[in-house]
C-alpha cells in the first residue's frame, strides 16, 4: 500500500484502499461528517416533525431515537471503512459479488443524485426569494457550481465543511432565538399543541428516512480517516449530534410559524437575507458530499472514471431538481424501504461472515452475484413494507436493517455452505 500523500487530479481512490499519507484526524473527519448531516433538507423534514409532534417530551424523544439509529448504524459501517478504508461499494463486493454489488451501487448513487437535485433546488428558491432570480437560472447556476467542486473531490469537500459547519450553527440559533421571542418565551412555545398528530413509527420513519442513504453511505468519507477511533467518532458525531440539531432548528422554526419549509421560516423571520450565504453554504456541502458519493457508485457500476460520472450525476440532479423538490415526502419514504438493507448486509458480511477482516480487493477473488445477499435484501424490504404502525415493531426502517443481518447470516450458510469457515467469499 502506498504512503504517498493525495496528488491533485488522483480519482480519490474510487477502487482502492485510501493510502496512509491521504488519511485524516479527528477534527478533519469530524468537520466533514457534519458538513454532510447539516443540510436543510434535514430541517425540513424536522419543520414536518415540528408540525406533528408536541416539542417535550415527543418530538425531542422522536428525534434522538431516530438519529441514535442512525449514529449507531453508521459507526458500524464506519468501523469498516476505517478497518479496510475501501468505499461503500468496494466493501459492497465482499457481500454482493462483482456484479451483485451493482445493484446497491445503482440505488445508492440514484438516491444520492435525487438528494442533490433536492438540495440544488433548496439552494435556488430562498436567493429567489431574496433577489428575485428566476428559480430555473438559480438552479443551473447552483448545479453547475457544485458538480465543478465535487470534481476536484475530497480535499475540496474538507475544505468547504470547515467554512459551513461553524456557519450554520450560527444560523440556526439565530433562528431559534427568533422562535422563541416571537412566541413569547419558552413557556408559551413547548406549550402549543400540533395540529395534526403524527404517530411515533411515522416520526422515526421520517428521522431515519431523511438520512438512511447518508448513513448508509459513511465508509465513503471515514475512509479517508486515521484510525478505527477516529472512523466512529467522527460519525457518530454527525449523524448523533449534527443531524439532531438540524432537526431541532427545523423544528422549532415550524412550531413558531405553522410552516415545515426552512426558506419560508427564515424569509418570516427575517433572517432570509442575512442567512443566504450560510444556508447556501450549508446546503452546499451536503450536496456535495451526495454527489460525490453517486460518482463512487457509478464508478463501481462502469469502470468509469468517478471525475467524469460525476459530471453526468450533477447534470441529471439539477434538471430533475425542481421535480425532487415538489416530491420530497414521497421519497423519504422510498429510502426508508430500499436502502437500510443494503448497509445491514455490509455489516453482516463484514462482522459476522468475515470476523471483520477482508482481504484488499487486488488479492481477492469475489464472487460475481452472491444470491445470499439478493435475498436478505428482498425479505428485508418486504419486512420492512409490512411493519405494523404502532407498538416495539413499527419502526421499518430498524426492522429493514435487524432482518438483513439475520436473514443474510442464514442465507450465506445456507446457499453458500461449501464456502462457510472461510473469512472471505470467494469462487
Amino acid at each position: 500500500m502506498s504512503n504517498e500523500p493525495q496528488k491533485i487530479g488522483h480519482d480519490d481512490y474510487a477502487s482502492e484502499p485510501v493510502p496512509v499519507g491521504s488519511r485524516r484526524g479527528l477534527l478533519a473527519m469530524s468537520a466533514v461528517m457534519l458538513g454532510f448531516t447539516f443540510f436543510a433538507a434535514s430541517m425540513w423534514t424536522g419543520g414536518t416533525l415540528g408540525l406533528g409532534f408536541r416539542i417535550w417530551p415527543d418530538l425531542i424523544l422522536v428525534i434522538l431515537f431516530g438519529n441514535l439509529i442512525l449514529g449507531v448504524y453508521g459507526a458500524f459501517l464506519g468501523y469498516a471503512a476505517s478497518t479496510t478504508n475501501l468505499s461503500t461499494h468496494i466493501l459492497a463486493r465482499y457481500a454482493f459479488g462483482v456484479k451483485g454489488s451493482k445493484l446497491p451501487s445503482f440505488m445508492l448513487a440514484f438516491t444520492q443524485i435525487g438528494w442533490f437535485g433536492v438540495g440544488v433546488a433548496m439552494f435556488a428558491f430562498p436567493i429567489n426569494k431574496f433577489t428575485g432570480i428566476p428559480v430555473s437560472v438559480l438552479v443551473v447556476i447552483g448545479g453547475v457550481l457544485m458538480t465543478l467542486t465535487v470534481v476536484i473531490g475530497f480535499k475540496a469537500i474538507e475544505w468547504i465543511s470547515k467554512i459551513a459547519v461553524p456557519a450554520i450553527i450560527i444560523l440556526g440559533f439565530m433562528s431559534v432565538g427568533k422562535a422563541i421571542a416571537s412566541s413569547g418565551g419558552i413557556a408559551p412555545l413547548l406549550a402549543i399543541r400540533p395540529e395534526e398528530n403524527l404517530t411515533v413509527a411515522v416520526g422515526v420513519a421520517l428521522a431515519v428516512g431523511s438520512f438512511i442513504s447518508g448513513a448508509t453511505l459513511t465508509p465513503d468519507f471515514v475512509r479517508f480517516a486515521k484510525t478505527k477511533k477516529v472512523g466512529v467518532t467522527a460519525t457518530v458525531i454527525g449523524f448523533t449530534f449534527g443531524n439532531s440539531l438540524m432537526f431541532i432548528f427545523g423544528a422549532i422554526g415550524a412550531i413558531s410559524t405553522g410552516i415545515s419549509d426552512i426558506s419560508e421560516v427564515l424569509a418570516i423571520q427575517g433572517l432570509l437575507g442575512a442567512g443566504i450565504a450560510l444556508l447556501a453554504l450549508n446546503i452546499w456541502t451536503t450536496n456535495d458530499n451526495a454527489l460525490y458519493a453517486s460518482g463512487l457508485g457509478l464508478a463501481n457500476i462502469t469502470g468509469l472514471k468517478r471525475k467524469h460520472l460525476t459530471l453526468v450525476a450533477g447534470a441529471i440532479g439539477t434538471i430533475f431538481a425542481i421535480y425532487l423538490y415538489n416530491n420530497f415526502v414521497g421519497w423519504l419514504t422510498f429510502l426508508s424501504v430500499s436502502l437500510p438493507p443494503i448497509g445491514g448486509i455490509i455489516i453482516s458480511d463484514f462482522y459476522i461472515r468475515c470476523k471483520k477482516i477482508y482481504a484488499q480487493p487486488k488479492d481477492h477473488k469475489f464472487k460475481q452475484i452472491n444470491w445470499a445477499s439478493i435475498v436478505a435484501w428482498v425479505v428485508a424490504i418486504a419486512v420492512s413494507t409490512v411493519s405494523p404502525e404502532s407498538g416495539l415493531f413499527s419502526i421499518a426502517p430498524l426492522n429493514s436493517i435487524i432482518t438483513a443481518i439475520i436473514v443474510y447470516a442464514i442465507a450465506d450458510k445456507m446457499i453458500n455452505k461449501e464456502e462457510n469457515g472461510r473469512n472471505n467469499i470467494v469462487d
